[in-house]
């Protein structure tokens, strides 16, 4: 792998960061053609750079603005919804989508004017750069946050909030399905009690809770505490300046690089040629398309591969992998239930299975915004069989690439590889000491909105406190909001385990045996905790079960406090409850070493 180093760059060595180590890592990820008609765009001839990331420098705001707010129009040629669609991917321009763009990209934004130096300067509006700029301002310094494309970046826009909406919408189709187990029924008795899935209502519940959201990361929002909001593409032009794209030039003590990822395409034959979306797209979508085809298996591919399947849409997973998790070390047993549990609902997996090459069979009528293009791939499994896969939605999920191309990096000293991100040391600093990355846009570092935001945290005490927080005191839980959900932390499994050269014990409850499972009607998953061997001192954890995201917290906190397994065990769990579980691991720990009347 190439490294590009800054043509400043100081020789000075840095230490490498600890790992942390994931079964799990989300992978939201922006990406370029829509299967919409409307976002069909000349595909790029590179297969790192999506055509979304490159339409995000076409939405730049002149410091002296005189553009009218977002408003709402059914009219997909109009100035404004040929602005939202191709410059910034929002579609359609509805109620919600105004709200959402009036606070994430106001047309109408005019910048300030910039001071003479800032304390700190985030490039990037997503988690890390709205966390770092904020955080900034409110203990005195002078900041600023530059924004070229929405502000909340890919969580609030195109990851994390939007699918937990739909997977919401999927869970309670799923329990619908169910509702005679539990003695209710819909309707008269002895009727049709058949579910079915209003998908223009989804999708609009959906962009409803994405603008409620929204103020939290709107450009008002992060002004209101004293930082300055730049709207457009920021790029280092020395050691201690920025320009944006109005011609404002930042000059900065400190600066922080916060420009997140995007979708990493796979090789594939044909592929950059049909109209495939990435989650970039994806929630643009006003038709189910009836068959859907998902290349990866990370988490990503597998909430959206449940939830679409739920709303009724045939699914089919291509991996190349023999099992779930296994390219993470990811534990085994939890990577057989939620196969299971994503067949029962619909899914269909193709494993040790490679994507020949894709092909349009029919585009999408322009004319019509609700219609859907129809693809066809051709796959080979290990075998050497070879089959054929239409579909009307083809979702890539396969990965991600850090944004660190064209902001100047070279003109900044700062070191980067075009795959893995931003190199930076234990402290979160680049080649240049006087500039820091967080996120998604820096090298080995988990993929997660939160981390993102913690590691802003800790850039604003190293950059402008002197203090000396590292990224490998982090104790970095992540979770795949499948239902069941999985939840992991740290060493969460033995394979993890062997892989590190590290001999450990793992202490299973199952949830067969939990008094709420049973109640729920849902005994599916277990918590495993892992621990040094011989010993107490917790060194990871996988928790698979209905709210394995909200368990797996206990032991996160355990893990960075010190505290050992019996420590668990002996703190008192409401009954009933599933997190008991966890008790459960710590409860066979202090048993196996009970004092005994022999």
């Amino acid at each position: 792998m190439r490294l590009h180093r800054g043509v400043s760059s100081t020789t000075s060595r840095h230490k490498p960061l600890l790992s942390l180590i994931l079964a799990l890592s989300p992978s939201y990820l922006p990406g370029r053609t829509s299967l919409l008609p409307s976002l069909a765009f000349t595909p790029p001839q590179e297969h790192n750079l999506s055509t979304s990331s490159r339409n995000r420098q076409l939405h730049r705001m002149s410091s002296e603005n005189t553009k009218e707010p977002w408003s709402e129009t059914d009219n997909r040629n109009s100035a404004q919804a040929l602005e939202a669609r191709k410059s910034l991917t929002i579609w359609p321009l509805d109620e919600s989508n105004t709200v959402l763009l009036n606070e994430v990209a106001p047309r109408n934004y005019t910048n300030p004017n910039p001071h003479d130096v800032y304390d700190l300067v985030a490039i990037g509006a997503g988690a890390g750069g709205l966390v770092s700029s904020k955080q900034s301002a409110r203990r005195g310094a002078k900041s600023a946050m530059i924004s070229d494309h929405l502000a909340g970046g890919d969580c609030l826009n195109v990851g994390c909030v939007p699918s937990k909406a739909l997977i919401r919408c999927g869970r309670a189709a799923a329990e619908a399905r169910r509702l005679a187990e539990f003695g209710v029924t819909v309707g008269p008795v002895g009727g049709d009690q058949s579910v079915s899935v209003d998908f223009g209502k989804v999708m609009e519940r959906m962009r409803q809770i994405r603008a409620t959201i929204a103020p939290a990361d709107g450009h008002e929002g992060t002004s209101a505490t004293g930082a300055h909001v730049f709207q457009g593409l920021g790029k280092f032009t020395g050691q201690d300046t920025i320009q944006v794209s109005d011609g404002s030039v930042l000059k900065f003590k400190k600066a922080v690089i916060a420009t997140g990822g995007r979708a990493a395409l796979p090789i594939v034959e044909g592929l950059k040629d049909t109209p495939f979306t990435t989650n970039a797209e994806l929630f643009n979508l006003e038709t189910l398309p009836p068959r859907m085809v998902i290349l990866g298996s990370g988490v990503v591919a597998l909430e959206m591969a449940q939830t679409f399947a739920s709303f009724g849409s045939h699914v089919t997973v291509v991996q190349r992998a023999s099992y779930l998790f296994q390219s993470k070390g990811g534990d085994p047993e939890a990577s057989q239930i939620v196969k299971d549990a994503l067949e029962e609902d619909g899914v269909t997996f193709l494993s040790e299975t490679t994507t020949q090459n894709v092909e349009t069979l029919r585009d999408a009528d322009e004319s019509d915004p609700k219609s859907l293009p129809l693809m066809k791939l051709t796959v080979k499994s290990a075998d050497g069989t070879e089959q054929e896969l239409e579909c009307e939605c083809l979702l890539v999920a396969t990965g991600r690439l850090p944004n660190v191309e064209n902001i100047g990096l070279e003109e900044a000293g700062v070191d980067y590889d075009p795959r893995r991100g931003v190199i930076i040391n234990d402290l979160a600093q680049s080649s240049n000491p006087n500039v820091y990355a967080v996120g998604d846009c820096a090298a080995d570092v988990p993929r997660l909105t939160h981390v993102s935001g913690e590691m802003a945290k800790v850039v604003v005490n190293n950059a402008l406190f002197d203090d000396a927080w590292k990224i490998s005191s982090l104790v970095v839980p992540a979770v795949m909001y499948t239902h069941p959900e999985v939840a992991t932390v740290g060493i969460a499994s033995e394979d993890m385990a062997e892989k590190a050269g590290v001999d450990v014990d793992v202490y299973r409850a199952g949830l067969e045996h939990n008094d709420r499972a049973i109640t729920e009607g849902d005994r599916r998953g277990f918590v495993k905790i892992v621990t040094e061997k011989g010993g107490g001192k917790i060194l990871g954890a996988t928790i698979v079960a209905g709210r394995a995201g909200e368990i797996i917290n206990e032991v996160s906190l355990a893990m960075k406090h010190d505290i050992g397994l019996d420590g668990i065990g002996r703190n008192i769990h409401s009954y009933p409850t599933t997190g008991e579980a966890v008790m459960g691991c710590g409860l066979q720990f202090i048993n196996a070493r009970w004092k005994r009347l022999d």
